[in-house]
């Protein structure tokens, strides 16, 4: 018999006891009289002892609450928000971009984020189980969550493997993508033509780090560099998580905090340099028309979307290690505003660097021209009398070429074609490096501009191993979305699994380190998270609001927190996420069939990128990817529809199983009382709660739920016993 039995209690508290319906239903066996305690003159009157549920239940905890909040800054804050925030707030309007972003991220970031961070930490468990548990049907949200964290941890790592290999390039002076090489041939020596035909920057990031080929039909082997960049780290991912949080905890401290110490730095020098100003005022300068867009409105939706990292249950397996009473609504919203805090931040560095690159441009720009000019007015093609008299050449302006630029093709109106001179207008120079996102804004653009700041090398091992420490973050929380499902679903070692999981990725991850891997990484980044993703979130959004019924879930809060969350929240998680969210995957399906499939291939000869198409093979893996990553989605639910696999309700969290034992025990004790009291044990009735809803408390019958459709029904079932047949019921409307 268990230690902590009704029955045991009794007899070692010498108390009168009787037999009860209760007892029956726990499989205690009915209490012997003549053996009592009873007749051995039990103390009248005492009170039996509480059942106590221990707070620890053996599930790992968190050190600290700032643990916690940067392991969550730590995942959330990733590459994107240096690399694709800024781009897209340039193109869709610049500071006008930022009114759609923060209304999205109102209504439906920060309460989807919060909904993650509710369920992981009431039922304290990996995405798996608390999807099985919230409604065993839509169990395969979990095996697609953890689908997609698998081929975008693939990838993803290539990109930390790529900053690895630029972190240790960067220890030279100077840096090696600063000139283009020099071939020699005899006594002759010219410049590399593909990088004289590009950039020094371009060159080293196509030829000396990819090496990659014109077509991703070209495999070209392995990357013999690129490899050992991503061996080293996914060697540094699994130290990182192998000993779970107690590990990734740690490493929390320090790769969550330094990306900031880095943007500052970055931010403060980058201010200091000329047109860094010109730069930042280019970037929020608000296009208001860009607003009545629905691009813009579909754009900053997914930006959202991806930044807070919903879906992907890295959320809810760091917050399934919280206390059950941890103020989760304070953490959705503190981190989604240092998510905000960080794009804005980041955005900031990247056009004060970019603004001081396109100055310097420009001023290239002029003096080339300039010398131009002196040539046609040497050779008589152009008069002295069209420049201006204050113009003196070894002092050029920008505004004194513009000037002399502005009379020369008005009077050469008919031949000015021939002359072959540009602009050199500032806000060219700055759309054109603003164009850049992804990859080519870090490896390349921001590459070059940080060539031109004194103590270069220094600020490029920051820059690099800031994004370094960047994606560590990222890759800690989606190691965990899969690892701690797995761990609580089936016990097995956690560092074996780590280290198993970690070579099974390396190998796979080959593939992206081929000289065409390049063009892999672009398919996966494409294909494999956005559409899977967007339909993992509605489900999610769906089986708490709809179907376990938003009443309960902000009942359930209210217990959990000790308040009662805003109202808004009710009809956000009802009503508005959903809609939002299928008018995303809408647009999302329609921008898919709408544009070509394809690739930009760097084309050897050209030295420049090309579009180029899938060929049918590459076409039938993105569509895989996409197929195999919603699979389990309704693979799950046929088999639960029809009986072939259990419904994961007798596996419970251990502390959600010993909460509700203790509820038990109360209803136990009420039965009881009432049978001492001369009343039926079969006439207790259970004290409805009061469910909470828009228009005040209403009272809801406890075991309106049918089994198979909520936790709160499949919890209280298998706590009695997890063999006892249920008969469903209809589940309550929430309307």
């Amino acid at each position: 018999m268990p230690k902590n039995s009704k029955v045991t209690q009794r007899e070692q508290s010498h108390e009168h006891v009787t037999e009860s319906v209760a007892d029956l239903l726990a499989n205690e066996e009915p209490l012997d009289y003549k053996n009592s305690s009873l007749n051995v003159g039990g103390a009248a009157g005492k009170k039996a002892p509480q059942i106590e549920v221990p707070e620890n239940d053996g599930r790992p905890a968190w050190n600290s609450k700032l643990q916690y909040i940067l392991a969550q800054v730590g995942f959330s804050v990733g590459l994107g928000n240096v690399w694709r925030f800024p781009y897209l707030c340039q193109k869709n309007g610049g500071g006008a971009y930022l009114v759609p972003y923060a209304i999205l991220l109102l209504i439906i970031g920060i309460p989807l984020f919060f909904l993650e961070l509710a369920v992981g930490q009431k039922i304290r468990r990996g995405s798996i189980g608390v999807w099985n548990y919230v409604c065993p049907h839509l169990g395969g949200i979990g095996a697609s969550s953890l689908m997609v964290c698998g081929f975008v941890g693939l990838y993803y790592n290539v990109i930390i493997g790529w900053s690895i290999f630029y972190f240790v390039q960067s220890f030279q002076f100077p840096l090696p993508w600063s000139e283009c090489p020099i071939r020699r041939n005899g006594t002759f020596a010219i410049v590399e033509p593909e990088c004289d035909k590009s950039s020094a920057t371009t060159y080293f990031w196509y030829r000396q780090t990819l090496n990659t080929t014109s077509t991703i039909a070209e495999s070209g082997g392995l990357n013999i560099k690129m490899t050992l960049s991503l061996l080293v780290a996914w060697i540094i991912v699994c130290l990182a998580v192998i000993k779970g949080i107690a590990s990734s905890g740690k490493v929390m401290y320090f790769s969550s905090l330094f990306p900031y110490v880095v943007l500052f730095c970055f931010l403060v020098r980058g201010l200091m340099l000329k047109g860094s100003v010109d730069g930042i005022a280019h970037m929020f300068t608000p296009k208001l028309e860009k607003m009545l867009e629905p691009q813009v409105w579909r754009e900053a939706a997914t930006q959202v979307f991806f930044a807070l990292g919903l879906g992907f249950g890295g959320v809810i397996a760091f917050s399934s290690y919280n206390k059950i009473d941890n103020n989760c609504h304070f953490d959705a919203v503190l981190v989604s505003f240092i998510n905000f805090f960080t794009s804005i931040l980041a955005t900031l560095v990247v056009f004060a660097v970019l603004g001081f690159k396109a100055n310097i441009m420009n001023e290239k720009c002029v003096v080339d021209n300039a010398e131009k000019i002196l040539g046609y007015l040497n050779s008589n093609v152009l008069s002295h009398d069209l420049i201006p008299p204050h113009v003196n050449f070894s002092h050029l302006t920008t505004s004194d070429y513009a000037e002399m630029y502005g009379v020369i093709k008005t009077v050469k109106e008919g031949s000015f074609s021939q002359l072959d001179l540009d602009p050199c207008v500032l806000e060219d120079e700055l759309n054109k490096m603003s164009a850049v996102q992804g990859t080519g804004l870090a490896f390349i653009a921001f590459t070059e501009a940080m060539t031109h700041f004194p103590a270069s090398p220094f600020w490029s091992v920051m820059f690099f191993f800031m994004l370094i420490n960047l994606g560590l973050g990222s890759m800690i929380g989606t190691m965990t979305g899969i690892t701690t499902p797995v761990l609580d679903t089936y016990k097995v070692n956690r560092e074996i699994f780590t280290v198993c999981c970690c070579i099974v990725a390396f190998l796979c991850g080959l593939l992206f380190v081929q000289r065409s891997g390049n063009y892999f990484v672009t398919m996966f980044d494409d294909y494999s998270a956005g559409l899977p993703l967007t339909v993992v979130v509605i489900l999610e959004n769906v089986s708490v609001a709809w179907i376990y019924g938003t009443k309960r879930f902000m009942q359930d809060l209210e217990d959990m927190l000790g308040f009662r969350p805003s109202m808004i929240y009710f009809y956000l998680w009802k009503y508005v996420s959903p809609i939002c969210l299928i008018v995303l995957i809408s647009a999302s399906v329609i921008e898919m069939a709408i544009s070509p499939p394809g690739y930009n291939a760097w084309v050897e000869e050209l030295a420049q990128e090309r579009f180029q198409s899938y060929p049918p093979w590459a076409l039938a893996m993105c569509f895989a990817l996409i197929i195999v990553a919603m699979l389990p989605l309704p693979l799950v639910f046929i088999a639960r529809h029809f009986n072939l696999i259990s419904d994961g309700s007798n596996k419970l969290s251990v502390s959600y199983r010993k909460t509700m034992m203790k509820d038990m025990s109360n209803l136990e004790e009420q039965d009881e009382a009432k049978f001492i009291l001369g009343a039926k044990p079969g006439d207790t009735s259970v004290p409805s709660r009061a469910y909470l809803t828009p228009a005040g408390n209403k009272a809801l019958d406890p075991n309106s739920l049918s089994p198979n459709s909520c936790y709160g029904t499949s919890y209280q079932n298998a706590a009695i016993s997890p063999t006892t047949p249920t008969t469903p019921v209809t589940p309550e409307s929430d309307s």
